[in-house]
């Protein structure tokens, strides 16, 4: 694990890097690169909807006086709108699935802040605010969603690549079982993983180990970031690949949805989290949240589809 960027590269060239580097989470780190991904992503969509006359420039009155806005400029303010309420809704939807997080939050909220982020939740909270958003800036919503999927398959592979590099907690259940034969081409913490050098001081002490993150997993897990980065960026190229293909407006984005809830219902299986008791069936948030995205996608396909029909058969 490389809980912070120095590690890394320390770990690559034998080099010890220096302060204020030594402050650079390598999760942080990712997190950005996630959203950097995804704001490129978006902005070639938008250029190609603009191109396409799906969208078209608006005027706004600034400062400078009127000035002429081609969808794609609102990027950049759109992703840092999205990254406050994402973070945002990250922290609430945690706090609904551990109260008791909350009581640790209050009690000293600058080592809490970034724990326990809940992509859901993330996810809803700032789909909101981005649509809003970019309709008050003359954005057909329709379109906006259309062109942020792909990019917000993309942002979430990356982002689990951090989660696991930096080991955030955000791992399996025990793997104690022999690695598969077809798996014999892939290193064993492919298959079960213990995290050692893990970002939160989690499980046992390592012999031998000085300094920070000295601990490591007593039983190896499932490293399930591990699986959701290859599963959603391998996801991403699927829907980069026929974007163009689809004609009906809001498709697209179902297709996200139908993606994104089997790719989590199914990864939750395998992965440590909270879970509710419902009828005495034991089910976590995600497993509760994304069925529902996935009839959602199927709904939205189906509607969208008969809905612009008569359209698409006459362009």
């Amino acid at each position: 694990m490389y809980p912070t960027f120095a590690d890394f590269f320390r770990d690559l060239t034998g080099w010890q890097l220096p302060f204020p580097f030594t402050l650079i989470q390598s999760f942080g780190l990712l997190v950005a690169c996630s959203f950097l991904f995804a704001a490129w992503c978006l902005t070639i969509e938008l250029k190609r909807k603009e191109a396409d006359g799906l969208l078209k420039p608006f005027t706004k009155i600034t400062k400078k006086g009127e000035e002429i806005i081609h969808p794609y400029m609102v990027v950049g303010n759109a992703t840092i709108v999205a990254a406050i309420f994402g973070f945002l809704g990250s922290k609430i939807f945690d706090f609904l699935e551990n109260p008791s997080e909350f009581s640790d939050f209050l009690h000293n909220p600058g080592a809490n802040i970034f724990s326990g982020l809940t992509f859901y939740g993330g996810l809803i909270i700032a789909a909101f605010a981005v649509v809003y958003y970019t309709r008050k800036n003359g954005i057909p919503p329709i379109h906006m969603v259309d062109a942020t999927a792909p990019s917000l398959m993309l942002a979430y592979g990356v982002g689990r690549i951090g989660c696991q590099v930096a080991g955030d907690g955000d791992w399996g259940i025990n793997n104690l079982a022999p690695k598969p034969g077809w798996m014999s081409f892939l290193p064993d913490w492919f298959w079960a993983y213990k995290y050692p050098h893990n970002v939160i001081g989690e499980g046992i002490p390592i012999p031998g180990c000085e300094g920070n993150h000295c601990f490591q997993l007593p039983e190896p897990v499932f490293p399930t970031p591990l699986y959701e980065a290859i599963t959603c960026i391998l996801l991403f190229f699927l829907l980069w690949s026929f974007r163009k293909k689809i004609k009906a407006p809001g498709v697209m984005f179902c297709f996200y949805l139908i993606l994104n809830g089997i790719e989590r219902f199914a990864i939750e299986s395998i992965r440590i989290n909270t879970q509710y008791h419902i009828f005495g069936i034991g089910i976590t948030q995600a497993q509760i949240i994304s069925p529902i995205m996935f009839l959602l996608g199927v709904t939205g396909v189906i509607y969208f589809n008969r809905k612009y029909k008569s359209k698409l058969l006459l362009g």
